[in-house]
């Protein structure tokens, strides 16, 4: 995975501390040691702040006729 810092071509002296909870940290940081994918749990939570930052919108994956076409076929199969 591409550090966001070479994304956006900021530098390490470019950057911020902040403080987050110590219990949230340690999931983070399991989460790193486990899934894999980052290096850091700086690296998880710039990913992250990146993406729920998005200037771009979502995706909307079906259009609201095609979510009822979806809906209506799940009735008639007795899922919903």
């Amino acid at each position: 995975m591409l550090c966001s810092a070479r994304i956006c071509g900021c530098t390490v002296s470019e950057r911020v501390s902040i403080n987050i909870r110590k219990d949230l940290y340690e999931k983070a940081k399991k989460y790193v040691e486990e899934q894999g994918g980052f290096s850091s749990v700086e690296e998880l939570v710039e990913f992250v702040l990146e993406e729920v930052l998005s200037e771009e919108p979502a995706e909307q994956v079906f259009s609201e006729e095609e979510e009822e076409k979806v809906k209506e076929r799940l009735r008639s199969l007795g899922y919903i």
